[in-house]
């Protein structure tokens, strides 16, 4: 499915609305280039979770852990690993599927073959300093 946001508010609120649906175990990829949006999906879901900390992208640490709610938000961010074998010898794959939580994983095409089979697939195309096409597969 896709469609397109008009802007940032637009793309917070898409976060919510999958946060909303969530139960626990579920791996959250997100693809996209620099600026495209990723980690205001993620501040969106964050907010639906419950969760009140302040939402930044881990691309430094690589993983930012949430727990101030019911489901606990790993938010990874793979832009600096260069394969799955690299997601493997961080410990970054320690958390996937935890089934008290929700794993976001942005730059998730860097670390493909260390994810689950099961996955939710979310794409942000920049399309203009406003506009975001969203394509994800649920």
């Amino acid at each position: 499915m896709q469609f397109i946001s008009k802007s940032q508010q637009e793309t917070f609120e898409f976060g919510q609305k999958i946060g909303k649906s969530l139960k626990g175990g579920e791996v959250i990829t997100l693809d996209g280039e620099l600026g495209a949006g990723k980690t205001v999906f993620t501040k969106g879901l964050a907010t639906s979770l419950g969760i009140t900390d302040e939402i930044t992208s881990p691309t430094f640490t690589i993983l930012n852990i949430y727990e101030n709610s019911p489901l606990t938000l790993y938010h990874y961010d793979a832009y600096r690993l260069k394969s799955g074998e690299e997601a493997y010898g961080s410990g970054l794959t320690d958390y996937l599927c935890a089934r008290d939580g929700v794993c976001v994983i942005e730059w998730a095409q860097n670390i493909t073959s260390a994810l689950p089979k099961k996955l939710i697939k979310i794409q942000i195309k920049y399309l203009n300093a406003t506009e975001r096409e969203i394509i994800y597969e649920l």
